[in-house]
């Protein structure tokens, strides 16, 4: 039985012209998602900031760029700066996102060009990259966190579309429905260690590293996330007028925030529930996961159905934990890279999909749907793993240590594929709902279900 061993990942084993291929059309696959949600609208609307929140449009477009420069461009390549004046006003710690859309910023068509000049110069250092030796660029890893870069830019760039007020702008097919057996309740996740992390995933970043043991007491967590049915009950139950279900902090921010329901929720005069998305208003589907609400409101749901939120090891043995073998898995349903069938990603669907819709996406212990749909809140803060090292920069992950922060995991239906996996770890302040957060609870097991062990 093996237990620590993770297996090689397949780009480890690609020729150098094939991962210049891969790279290239990873590199490609996002600038069309990016070129989707920055052309689907005018320059007004780039230029606006629909929220304090959240920057430009345009200011991510160029943002995007001038990371993808430094990385790429000067620092593999070895190529003089293109736009050495604007270095500090994409400088993502220079300025709050409240504000960007006052600084002297590059217009529409000049952000446009400086993209494409920039993507240009970065094919060309990819194409004479050895992609070995040097950390930076063994296996491409500069070259795939600019991917994920853009990706996780595209994910804000598409919460920022929710955010924005006016007619409606994308569109996608609606997601599957519920597909094979009903779906448990809970699944029992028995006591005992597993490998947490990973050493081997070429592109993981340096939060996610290095794999370590982690021992785990038992405990029971909900096999799916938490549905807008489920929800709804938590709020006709007077969720949000009952102290007794929040934390301390919770609570004055409740009251602060002036919070009676997930965000762009809404009531009728019929008592029934709807949700704006993406422009257009539409009835709350009991069986979706809930999605927009911050930490508080998932931990006080927790608490009103007498459970909690998993910490993040336990989120994690969930969805990666192989009890046949010992082995941790790269993703819930095994090795290999995420398909439709397994997940609601990539912004395919602009909405999480029904609990069940991803039967194949399930875990070796049928946690479903732990990747994709909604990023999930955890109760564990955001920490270095043990030996954790600090690479390629401090303002990555390092700077963020401490503070406030909760630890979010699986992704979300505007994640793609190439920014997530089971090791792959988010986090954000306790009160952002603007994202598309969800979450499922846990508990302690008790003696009599160690024993006898169950799923239900």
């Amino acid at each position: 039985m093996t237990t620590d061993r993770e297996l090689a990942h397949p780009l480890t084993e690609l020729t150098p012209d094939a991962l210049r291929e891969h790279v290239a059309a990873e590199l490609t696959r996002g600038r069309a998602r990016s070129a989707v949600l920055t052309e689907s609208v005018d320059e007004a609307d780039l230029v606006r900031q629909h929220s304090p929140l959240m920057s430009p449009l345009v200011w991510d477009l160029a943002h995007i760029g001038s990371q993808e420069e430094l990385w790429l461009v000067r620092d593999v390549g070895g190529r003089e700066p293109l736009r050495p004046e604007i270095d500090g006003l994409y400088d993502a710690f220079q300025h709050s996102r409240a504000s960007r859309v006052e600084l002297p910023l590059l217009t529409p068509p000049e952000t446009r060009r400086y993209v494409a000049e920039v993507r240009e110069k970065a094919l060309d250092a990819l194409e004479h990259s050895p992609l070995r030796g040097r950390q930076l660029e063994e296996h491409a890893f500069a070259f795939g966190m600019i991917v994920q870069h853009e990706q996780q830019h595209d994910e804000t760039m598409l919460a920022t579309h929710q955010l924005r007020v006016g007619a409606p702008v994308l569109h996608a097919e609606p997601p599957p429905r519920s597909a094979g057996p009903p779906v448990p309740a809970e699944v029992l996740v028995p006591a005992g260690a597993f490998s947490m992390g990973t050493s081997t995933e070429p592109w993981s970043l340096d939060n996610e590293r290095p794999a370590h043991r982690v021992d785990v007491p038992g405990y029971v967590i909900d096999a799916a996330p938490v549905t807008n049915g489920q929800y709804v009950e938590f709020v006709e139950a007077g969720g949000y007028t009952e102290p007794r279900w929040w934390s301390a902090e919770g609570w004055r921010h409740r009251a602060d925030a002036e919070l009676v329901a997930p965000r762009f929720w809404q009531r009728d005069a019929d008592g029934q529930w709807w949700r704006r998305r993406f422009g257009v208003l539409e009835q709350v589907r009991e069986d979706e996961p809930v999605v927009h609400v911050c930490f508080h409101e998932a931990a006080a749901f927790a608490a009103w159905a007498g459970k909690r939120l998993p910490t993040e090891a336990e989120w994690e043995k969930a969805a990666r934990w192989d009890p046949a073998t010992g082995r941790s898995r790269r993703y819930p349903w095994g090795d290999e890279e995420p398909t439709p069938e397994h997940a609601n990603l990539g912004q395919r669907h602009l909405s999480p999909a029904p609990v069940g819709a991803y039967p194949k996406g399930a875990s070796a212990l049928g946690v479903h749907q732990l990747i994709g749909d909604v990023w999930e809140w955890t109760s564990s803060g955001w920490h270095p793993y043990p030996g954790f090292q600090m690479f390629p920069y401090p303002e990555y992950s390092e700077v963020f240590f401490g503070g406030d922060y909760r630890v979010l995991r699986g992704g979300s239906f505007g994640t793609d594929p190439a920014a997530v996996r089971a090791t792959f770890r988010n986090w954000d302040h306790p009160v952002r709902r603007q994202i598309f957060t969800g979450f499922r609870c846990a508990r302690d097991a008790t003696p009599a279900e160690l024993r006898d062990g169950w799923a239900r």
